[in-house]
């Protein structure tokens, strides 16, 4: 489903050239539950970047479902990130004035669903993350877990090939992060493809499969610790 070949990505901070990731090569299929760990700095967030085609990679190449991103037009990529592509973030990114149930529709909008079809696939996806009797409540009316459940409905609700979620349970404790964990898990077994990016490595050694990465390079997990 994802393979990644040589995967470089440079920054230029004034005179200076930082090396993001270096010649990185990947392979993840349909189906797997990954986690992607490393300490701060390590390059996780710009791989998340490119594997969620907001950010494109200074060479190599970045193939999904067969197709080379590289070389698809901005139209393209924005109906792969709507359509192919579920992002979970840790902050959650709730717009503050809409509901849960119009927090949900917001990517179906985007994909010019019908109203109709767009109230009952999100109001589907509420229920499903057990949040039927949360629809007309405002972010700032749910607790941080449950802000996260409407998040990974939003992220769901356009049936999406993978699940790429950021440090999605960073901004809860531990029992709510917990929660939100075995949900992901539950979502996996459903041939979702889960891919999580994480600092936190007693969380990563819960998946089956685990890249570790540090300096923007793939290493084995105990050159991370």
């Amino acid at each position: 489903m994802i393979e990644l070949k040589n995967i470089a990505k440079k920054y230029r901070m004034g005179e200076i050239e930082v090396k993001a990731l270096q010649a990185i090569n990947l392979s993840i299929e349909k189906g797997e539950l990954v986690a992607i760990v490393g300490p701060s700095g390590s390059g996780k967030s710009t791989l998340m970047n490119i594997l969620g085609c907001l950010d494109v990679p200074t060479s190599g190449e970045y193939w999904l479902d067969g197709k080379e991103v590289g070389k698809l037009s901005e139209s393209e990529l924005a109906r792969i990130r709507n359509t192919k592509i579920g992002f979970v973030f840790q902050k959650f990114n709730l717009l503050a004035q809409l509901t849960a149930w119009d927090n949900v529709q917001v990517p179906l909008l985007y994909a010019s669903v019908h109203l109709k079809e767009r109230r009952n696939r999100a109001a589907e996806a509420l229920h499903r993350m057990g949040l039927g009797d949360r629809l007309h409540h405002r972010p700032n009316e749910l607790s941080g877990g449950q802000q996260q459940r409407v998040a990974i409905a939003r992220a769901l609700v356009t049936s999406p090939s993978f699940l790429l979620a950021d440090e999605p349970t960073g901004a809860l404790d531990s029992r709510t992060g917990q929660e939100i964990m075995d949900l992901i898990f539950e979502l996996n077994s459903g041939d979702t493809t889960v891919i999580v990016v994480t600092h936190d490595l007693m969380l990563a050694r819960r998946f089956p499969r685990e890249i570790a990465l540090c300096d923007g390079e793939l290493r084995k997990e105990s050159e991370v610790i």
